[in-house]
C-alpha cells in the first residue's frame, strides 16, 4: 500500500498531486542521509554521489519529453518553471517585442505571469475557447503580431484535460519565427510528449504530478533550431548554468528522474486500466442521473473526467461525500479562493453550471473496487437528495 493514503478516504484528485511511488521513495532515502552531498561540492566524494544523482536524474527527466539533459534546468516545481520561461523569455527578447499571446484557460501560474507582464507594459492577447475547451488555431494565427516574442499554450487542462493541438500550435509558432511556451504540467508521464515533434522550445512540468515528491520541477530550453534565450529570474551561485540558482534539492531530484523513468516504462499499461476505471466511472454515474462532461469528450487525457450535475446536485455532492471520496471542484492552486472556475467560465458554463462540476482525477493506484464504492457512496447522495 502507498503510504499517506487513507483507504478509509477514496483519493480521486490525482490532477492535484499523487502519492510518491514505493520505488522512487526507495531511491530518495539515501540521500537524506548516508549521501547528502551538495552536488556543488566537486572536491569530494560526498558532492560527487550528489553530482551524479543529478546527471542521472536530469537524463532521466529529459528523455520523458524528448530532449537531452542539457536541455533541462531543475526548479522547485511547475510555478517557478512557468515564471522562469515567461519572464525570462520576457527579459531576454525585449529588443524584439512586448506581445504574448496565450489562452484564457491556462493555469493560474501562466495568467498570473502574464498578468505580472502587462503590469511592466508587456502586452497579452488572451485567446477564447470554445464550448469543449478548445482554441481556434485560425484566430491563433491572426493574433500573432511582429512583435510577439512569446505563445504560451498549455498541453492538457488541469481542471477538464482536454488535451490542445500542440503540434499544431507548434508549427504555427515556428511559421510565425515566434517561441512557443508549453506548460504540459499535467501531460507529462500520463500520456507520450516530445518537444522537438511538437515544436516546442520551452517546456515546464513538475514531479508530483506523476508520482514523485513535491518541491521538485523542470523547465526544458531548447538548445538547437533555435537555440533558446532565457534571463535568469533567481541570481546567486550560477547554478543550472546560471539560470536558476540555488542549492539543488538532490533527494527530491533524484526522485523525480526515477519517477520519469517509471512513468516512461508503464505509461501504455497505466493507462490501459486507468481509461476503463474512468469509462466505468462515467457510465455509472451517468446511470444514476443527468450528467454532462465539461469539456471535449475524447481529446482528454485518460484519467479525468470533470462532469456537471443537475438540479444543484454537484454543489451538495462535493461537500456530502468529502469525508469519504477526495475529489475537486477545480484547480487545488484556486481553490482556496472559492470563485467560479476560470476554466469552466470561459468555455461558456454559467456560475451555477460551475458550482454544480466536479472533477474526478484517478491514478494507476485506483483499484475496480474502488469506482465501485465511489457509484455506490454516489448513488445514495443523489436519491436522498432527490426525494
Amino acid at each position: 500500500m502507498i503510504m499517506g493514503i487513507q483507504k478509509s478516504v477514496l483519493y480521486f484528485d490525482y490532477n492535484s498531486t499523487t502519492p510518491v511511488d514505493p520505488r522512487v521513495l526507495e531511491m530518495m532515502l539515501p540521500y537524506f542521509t548516508e549521501k547528502f552531498g551538495n552536488a556543488a561540492s566537486n572536491s569530494h566524494v560526498y558532492g560527487w554521489e550528489a553530482a551524479e544523482a543529478i546527471t542521472i536524474a536530469r537524463e532521466q527527466v529529459a528523455a520523458i519529453i524528448g530532449a537531452i539533459k542539457e536541455e533541462i534546468i531543475f526548479t522547485s516545481g511547475a510555478t517557478e518553471s512557468i515564471n522562469l520561461a515567461i519572464k525570462g523569455v520576457a527579459d531576454a527578447y525585449s529588443g524584439k517585442g512586448n506581445h504574448i499571446v496565450t489562452c484564457a484557460t491556462e493555469h493560474k501560474a501562466v495568467l498570473d505571469t502574464c498578468s505580472s507582464l502587462e503590469k511592466k507594459g508587456y502586452k497579452v492577447t488572451y485567446l477564447p475557447v470554445d464550448h469543449e475547451g478548445l482554441i481556434d488555431l485560425n484566430l491563433l494565427e491572426q493574433s500573432i503580431r511582429p512583435d510577439t516574442i512569446l505563445v504560451a499554450f498549455m498541453y492538457a487542462n488541469n481542471e477538464t484535460g482536454v488535451i490542445h493541438p500542440i503540434a499544431d500550435i507548434g508549427r504555427i509558432a515556428k511559421q510565425k519565427k515566434t517561441l512557443f511556451f508549453c506548460d504540459a504540467t499535467q501531460a507529462a508521464g500520463k500520456i507520450p510528449v516530445n518537444a522537438i515533434n511538437d515544436g516546442i522550445d520551452l517546456l515546464a512540468f513538475s514531479s508530483h504530478k506523476l508520482y514523485g515528491p513535491k518541491g521538485s520541477g523542470a523547465l526544458y530550453v531548447r538548445r538547437k533550431n533555435p537555440r533558446v534565450s532565457i534571463k535568469a529570474q533567481i541570481d546567486g551561485g550560477g547554478h543550472e548554468r546560471g539560470l536558476r540558482s540555488g542549492t539543488l534539492n538532490v533527494p527530491c531530484i533524484a526522485g523525480f528522474g526515477k519517477a520519469c523513468e517509471l512513468a516512461k516504462a508503464e505509461m501504455e499499461t497505466r493507462n490501459r486500466s486507468i481509461l476503463f476505471l474512468r469509462n466505468k466511472l462515467e457510465e455509472g454515474l451517468r446511470s444514476l442521473g443527468r450528467t454532462a462532461i465539461n469539456g471535449n469528450k475524447t481529446n482528454r487525457l485518460p484519467n479525468t473526467s470533470n462532469l456537471l450535475f443537475d438540479n444543484q446536485a454537484g454543489s451538495s455532492l462535493l461537500t456530502t461525500i468529502s469525508k469519504k471520496i477526495a475529489v475537486s471542484a477545480g484547480s487545488a492552486c484556486t481553490s482556496a479562493l472559492q470563485h467560479p472556475s476560470h476554466v469552466l467560465l470561459a468555455m461558456g458554463l454559467s456560475e451555477d453550471e460551475c458550482k454544480n462540476s466536479i472533477r474526478f482525477s484517478i491514478g494507476y493506484l485506483t483499484t475496480e473496487e474502488e469506482i465501485d464504492f465511489a457509484l455506490q457512496e454516489i448513488g445514495t447522495i443523489l436519491q436522498s437528495s432527490r426525494t
